[in-house]
């Protein structure tokens, strides 16, 4: 693998641009309503990926990358 990768990189297939987003979602059939899984995005795929989970009903927070902090870290 390349090491010249960013660290964090876009959920949305095929794309390798750096991540600014976190996009927190949910599925309520399989996940107990306090957690949390992550997709990240960068502002080109944000909507896209906000929007695939939101009709689903399983978002729950865009937030920006540099400010999210995972459920139960300080």
């Amino acid at each position: 693998m390349s090491g010249d990768l960013p660290a964090t990189v876009c959920s949305a297939k095929g794309c390798r641009a750096p991540a600014v987003w976190v996009l927190a979602w949910n599925n309520p059939k399989l996940h107990t309503p306090e957690r949390r899984k992550t997709w990240l995005a960068c502002d080109e795929h944000r909507e896209h990926l906000s929007g695939f989970l939101g009709v689903r009903g399983f978002l729950k927070d865009v937030v920006p990358l540099a400010e999210w902090e995972a459920p139960g870290e300080p």
